[in-house]
């Protein structure tokens, strides 16, 4: 049984949590479940960081003992994801005994290994992260040298005796270890950063302080305490207990860190290192970091000075949790920066929540109950065309969720579920139940039962694959279809669906709406209950309407035989996810379903034409026995076949004019 082991960093309680801590968390949280619902046997770790210069001079400014300042910081963290639906099997502290213990064990192998000695700091160093730098690294400035991650706060000049890691020593294993494992590193912009800072050079890394107090004494010489990140990082270690221990036999090395663009560096390079040193091998360091962006609110960057730090339980209080993980998933690529704005998470929330989801959900249990009322049995026989189509839109859903969620794309998952939703409106319009009903005829009885039914399993497709975004809305679905709430077990694969219309409408229970629509009144109510005096909600752009232009005459391609033709393989494909090539304004990467097993990635220059999310759900014709190439860094197995037009913003896919099963031969 396949096993995923996933965490967050541990937050430095220095702070409280915010949205931006929030989002980290809601992430791993939805990842989580989806790899519960594939069965797998799932750790999701998160926790605090408690030790360090900066948590000792906090507790002091406050006139509070420090362990008593932790006590309370960290109580916060904890208390603070329940009310998002967040549910970790961990939350660890380093001010833990299990914690302890691991890091001085972790230390002591090192050393042991030749890797820590003992000699004096002169240097910068940033007390905001708790990092070192050369003068060079610094954000030059006429108040001075500025540390050039998120603090951009002074560096301090220090000088002290201090223990280092002989970091320099693992130069070429580490460039080795990327190569061998480029997707270490996650995106691919932030693998080329790492890189080109270790081809750089590296310097060995002080790694303790005797400047202050607070933290895990280094073994044997208790005057130091650990430098914070030797601390720190061996968290995501220690909450597995000792090597050898059963929960760290079930599940290191970790399958993927979740962190923050700032704390790249100390995760993709000083984290591997002190495994390597430790005597861990390649193939037992972590998996993947994946490293995210930013987040601002409503166009600015967060700030207590500008009073629009973002409360998440607040935000929760007032929307529901689920609505708010739902808008931060769905609107933020995950690994790029992104904005916050109220604004548009209300646009969101009537447009894709009520009027999309909510709007499938009420008329399709207001349709059973009016036109086959609770208990009445939905016959087999009268499915046609169009029922044959929402099914395949339906496994392109899954299939399109599914790799996305296996890329860490929530927004793409997200995506390709909501094309189904829209699908089944659309369904509903086009095969009009209502009027099959007044046809008064064996024919049209026929037809409304298959409708309904159709129309009920799609709703049940949709609530498992909505579960890690939304598991309550869920629920709240699944209720008023008569079912139970999805409850995954290990070795279950919950996302191996069969379309199997229901028999019967028994159970169905038209409830309250889960999505009520939020008018200008409630708008108002809302932005005041969260204290924003003005939001400026944000206009769609005008569609832009293309000009005719005198079409240029195409000289002819030299003459082939139809031998040459045939050893060309086309195949009908369905897009199940898409997104864009980085730093590429016409690469899309599409996710194509051909009736393989998974779908196979194909890179495609028609970003100009098509948006990302037009082209989910579509079918295209693909050249399937391409030899495979690389753009941009991006592996594509296959060509999308398109039709040149008056400039690359004017492409027409070549696909069927009808619809086709998937990986249908195209002669």
């Amino acid at each position: 049984m396949a096993r995923y082991y996933l965490t967050t960093p541990i937050y430095y309680v220095n702070d409280v949590p915010h949205l931006g801590t929030a989002y980290t968390t809601i992430v791993a949280d939805a990842l989580a479940r989806y790899h519960r619902l594939r069965g797998h046997d799932t750790r999701f770790l998160t926790g605090t960081d408690e030790h360090g210069q900066k948590i000792e001079e906090a507790a002091a400014a406050k006139g509070v003992e420090v362990k008593a300042f932790v006590d309370a910081a960290s109580a916060a963290f904890r208390a603070a994801w329940p009310p998002l639906n967040i549910e970790n099997d961990d939350f660890v502290r380093t001010t833990e005994r299990r914690h302890i213990e691991v890091v001085q064990d972790l230390w002591r192998k090192c050393q042991e290994n030749g890797f820590i000695y003992e000699g004096t700091y002169e240097g910068l160093y940033c007390v905001g992260c708790e990092g070192y730098y050369t003068e060079k690294e610094l954000t030059q400035t006429p108040a001075g040298m500025l540390c050039p991650l998120g603090t951009h706060k002074p560096v301090e000049r220090v000088k002290e005796p201090s223990f280092f890691f002989k970091l320099s020593a693992f130069e070429k294993r580490l460039l080795d270890f990327y190569e061998k494992n480029p997707g270490f590193v996650s995106p691919e912009s932030r693998r080329n950063e790492v890189m080109s800072f270790v081809k750089g050079g590296l310097q060995d890394l002080s790694v303790s302080r005797t400047s202050f107090k607070w933290g895990i004494p280094v073994p044997g010489n208790e005057k130091h305490v650990m430098y914070v990140w030797f601390d720190a990082l061996t968290n995501y270690l220690s909450a597995l207990g000792a090597p050898g221990s059963s929960l760290h036999s079930r599940f290191w090395p970790p399958d993927v860190h979740l962190v923050g663009k700032d704390i790249l560096r100390f995760h993709t390079i000083y984290w591997p290192a002190f495994l390597m040193a430790a005597g861990y091998a390649d193939a037992e360091l972590p998996r993947k970091v994946f490293v995210h962006g930013w987040l601002t609110i409503n166009g600015q960057k967060m700030s207590k000075s500008l009073r629009n730090v973002v409360e998440p339980i607040k935000l929760a209080e007032v929307f529901g949790a689920d609505v708010v993980r739902f808008y931060l998933l769905r609107e933020v690529a995950f690994g790029q920066d992104g904005d916050f704005s109220h604004a548009q998470l209300i646009n969101r929330y009537n447009s894709e929540l009520a009027d999309s989801l909510g709007n499938l959900l009420n008329r399709t249990l207001g349709l059973c109950q009016k036109l086959r009322p609770s208990g009445a049995a939905l016959a087999r026989g009268a499915e046609g065309e169009l029922e044959q189509k929402l099914a395949e839109q339906a496994r392109t859903a899954l299939l399109g969720s599914i790799a996305s969620w296996d890329e860490i794309a929530p927004h793409r998952a997200i995506d390709s579920t909501w094309v189904l939703i829209r699908a089944a409106n659309k369904y509903i319009d086009e095969s009009a139940p209502w009027a099959e009903a007044k046809k008064a005829s064996p024919e049209g009885t026929a037809r409304v039962d298959a409708i309904l039914a159709t129309a009920l399993e799609t709703l049940r497709w949709i609530s498992v694959l909505i579960w890690p975004v939304m598991p309550d809305v869920s629920t709240k679905i699944r209720q008023q279809l008569g079912m139970s709430a999805i409850a995954p077990k290990q070795g279950e694969d919950v996302l191996v669906m069969h379309w199997e219309p229901r028999s019967d409408t028994s159970g169905l229970a038209v409830g309250t709406p889960v999505f009520p629509k939020i008018d200008a009144d409630r708008q108002a109510e809302i932005f005041t209950a969260l204290g924003l005096s003005e939001v400026v909600a944000e206009k769609a752009p005008e569609p832009v309407k293309p000009g005719k232009q005198p079409r240029a005459v195409i000289e002819p391609a030299s003459e082939i035989t139809y031998e040459d033709f045939a050893k060309l393989d086309l195949r009908v494909g369905r897009v199940v996810s898409c997104e864009r090539v980085p730093k590429s304004d016409k690469l899309l990467k599409c996710m194509i379903d051909l009736g393989e097993p998974t779908p196979r990635q194909v890179v495609a220059g028609i970003g100009k034409s098509f948006t990302p999310e037009g082209l989910v759900g579509k079918q295209v014709t693909v050249v399937f026995n391409l030899k495979p190439a690389k753009l941009m860094g991006q592996e594509s197995r296959g060509m999308i076949l398109a039709a040149a037009g008056e400039s690359e913003a004017d492409l027409a896919l070549i696909a069927p004019e009808k619809d086709r099963p998937v990986g249908t031969r195209v002669k």
